[in-house]
């Protein structure tokens, strides 16, 4: 039985793989892991100098968990990236600990009664998080946790093979939007520092808290305070 249960997880992999075999391999891999799991949607984040930048979404649901998480600083993903261990809560609407304060009704607002979320790693680096949601509340089976962080490795594998095909020394092109966000992310904190006199981690609490409040993408935010569109202090 044992055989069985193994040669059919594996070929749910395998399917997985073969998916990614598109023009969009990221978005493949979300839409192949709603079909093979329980979950109504996911999303893959990639992180770079801290700040979580998504590649690719399922729905419009899971990227807006995605903004969510990026604005507030919380979230399944935020602690997957940290901790490197996977991340979940079935019931949004009665968690089993508090947590996520801001975000757990946020998302429960968006659509999501469960989150889980598993880190993307080759060895030891942490390059971002997998993510699932689903509709309705209720946790994923031991097999059904297994295959999410088979998923998650191939996530890996695939962001690997994305930048194999870049010429040496740069990204290759799906990655490149996100150095890009990451930037303008990183410009406007130091000009938020500077005009409130407060540290760059301070700063970017207040950009995540601005955008939050005016119903904004943190990027968009961002954008406003390096082209001197906003200026928060």
């Amino acid at each position: 039985m044992t055989a069985q249960r193994d040669r059919e997880r594996l070929q749910r992999i395998a399917a997985v793989v073969s998916a990614a075999d598109a023009s969009d391999p990221a978005r493949a891999i979300c839409d192949a892991c709603v079909a093979a799991l329980p979950v109504a949607g996911a999303s893959i984040v990639l992180t770079a100098g801290g700040i979580p930048t998504a590649l690719a979404s399922s729905d419009a649901v899971a990227a807006r968990i995605e903004e969510l998480q990026a604005t507030l600083g919380e979230g399944p993903c935020a602690d997957a990236c940290e901790s490197g261990r996977p991340v979940g809560e079935p019931d949004l609407a009665a968690p089993r600990r508090a947590r996520w304060v801001a975000f757990a009704p946020a998302a429960l607002a968006a659509g999501a009664a469960a989150v889980f979320a598993l880190p993307v790693r080759i060895g030891a680096v942490r390059l971002g998080a997998l993510t699932f949601y689903r509709s309705r509340a209720g946790d994923l089976s031991d097999e059904q946790h297994v295959d999410a962080r088979l998923m998650a490795d191939v996530v890996a594998h695939v962001v690997l093979a994305i930048q194999a095909q870049a010429a040496p020394g740069t990204l290759g092109p799906a990655l490149e939007p996100l150095v890009g966000h990451r930037a303008v992310v990183h410009q406007a904190s130091g000009m938020v520092s500077v005009q409130l006199g407060v540290g760059v981690g301070e700063a970017l609490v207040r950009l995540r808290a601005h955008a939050f409040a005016a119903g904004r993408e943190l990027g968009d935010v961002a954008a406003d305070v390096v082209a001197r569109r906003l200026r928060l202090g």
